[in-house]
């Protein structure tokens, strides 16, 4: 049974940083890569940021240059930096493997920033 387990998130103020990470239950993430996706309150799921097998990183627009995604691959880690944040960050941060045609989640993490 495949198991991610996010953490790392808290409440920041806006202008501040946070790391999150994600730990896989095996070695998952060197065979699969992993993604982030967040959802805040009333909105659809969205991406956020993934790396695959290879390193290849890919952001969604509105993050690139503030968030930083990174694995370490003898650890089973996966990390999400949060820079430069803003209210509207604020939402349940999840982390993600696709493979065997699923896809698997996290609990999520929640953050939240405000003044």
């Amino acid at each position: 049974q495949v198991q991610l387990v996010e953490s790392g998130g808290g409440q920041v103020q806006p202008g501040g940083s946070l790391r999150l990470s994600c730990v896989a239950s095996g070695n998952i993430f060197s065979l699969y890569g992993v993604d982030w996706y967040r959802q805040a309150p009333g909105k659809p799921r969205e991406f956020v940021a993934g790396i695959d097998k290879r390193g290849r990183l890919d952001y969604a627009d509105s993050f690139e240059g503030r968030f930083t995604i990174s694995v370490d691959n003898a650890k089973n880690t996966g990390y999400l930096e949060l820079n430069s944040l803003k209210t509207e960050d604020t939402a349940a941060y999840y982390c993600s493997a696709f493979f065997d045609k699923k896809r698997y989640w996290g609990q999520g993490t929640q953050v939240t920033v405000s003044s």
